[in-house]
């Protein structure tokens, strides 16, 4: 973390300041996230809505900075997670919609939003079981596809995210705002290609990777035999030999218009759902409540 951020978190830890300014050093400071560089340097990262961000403050993640409209202050449970935020030695701004907008770098923002601190699971720490599946993402480009497969991933019960190579930040605004706050929910790990064979290798699981020169309908693939991992190429390059080559099937959606290539996300999708499907179907015959 640079001396600055130090020198501003010294001066602001556990109080609530009222912030019209965008002049203001922590304002900038926060505006700053906006750049990758910024968040990597600092660890941290901004999320907005608040039933979001009560979710990921409920789920255990650190919040430094909960933002606030001053339109809004008066809302009892904003008011009961100021009060926790500040009791754990974080800092509250009640602000203009002025600065929420500058923020958030879109007109009409929501009227709250946090800093929080980032995570990311070290590859080692994920040992897949039984009946559990995995996303593994090879140097994803687009921030909405990216939050839209993490989204996807927490509504088939997914296990976790493994990103590899040189995929792009989970935690910029653009991707969180497109997980609809799936991204507090599942572990997210990073790693390159080399570190995902050597973990691969060292566990008894299934790679499935999807590829347009797959020999095999990604319906008649075996999902259920060992934990699974879920092996998806970038957007234009699809799958390098490096990781098609470990795989232990190559799976293809099939296609009859003229259309060459599937959206990521929309194939992962698919790819997900068919892979959870044995399970999901057991959660149909639950009775509703």
């Amino acid at each position: 973390m640079s001396t600055k951020t130090n020198d501003l978190k010294k001066r602001r830890v556990g109080t609530v300041k009222e912030v019209t300014s965008l002049a203001n050093p922590i304002v900038k400071d926060i505006k700053s996230l906006a750049q990758k560089k910024n968040r990597d340097g600092s660890n941290r990262f901004i999320a907005e809505g608040l039933k979001l961000i009560v979710d990921a403050i409920d789920l255990g993640w650190d919040i430094e900075t909960l933002i606030y409209a001053k339109s809004v202050a008066d809302k009892p449970l904003i008011q009961k997670k100021a009060a926790q935020v500040v009791a754990n030695s974080g800092l509250v701004l009640e602000v203009s919609e002025k600065v929420l907008t500058s923020i958030t770098r879109k007109d009409n923002p929501q009227m709250v939003v946090g800093v929080f601190s980032q995570k990311f699971m070290p590859i080692e720490d994920i040992k897949p079981q039984p009946d559990e599946t995995y996303i593994a993402l090879d140097r994803v480009r687009d921030p909405g596809n990216l939050g839209t497969i993490i989204r996807t991933a927490d509504a088939a019960g997914i296990s976790g995210i493994i990103l590899v190579g040189a995929t792009t930040d989970p935690f910029s605004i653009e991707a969180v705002r497109a997980t609809m706050g799936s991204v507090f929910s599942l572990p997210i790990s990073r790693v390159s290609i080399d570190e995902f064979i050597s973990w691969k290798d060292r566990h008894d699981i299934s790679i499935i990777g999807s590829h347009l020169k797959g020999s095999k309908d990604y319906r008649a693939i075996d999902y259920k035999t060992k934990p699974c991992i879920l092996l998806m190429g970038n957007e234009q390059a699809g799958l390098p030999e490096e990781l098609s080559s470990t795989c232990d099937a190559l799976a293809r959606i099939p296609q009859v218009g003229d259309a060459d290539s599937l959206n990521l996300a929309i194939a992962t999708g698919l790819m997900i759902y068919e892979a959870r499907r044995h399970l999901l179907e057991l959660d149909l015959l639950e009775p509703v409540k």
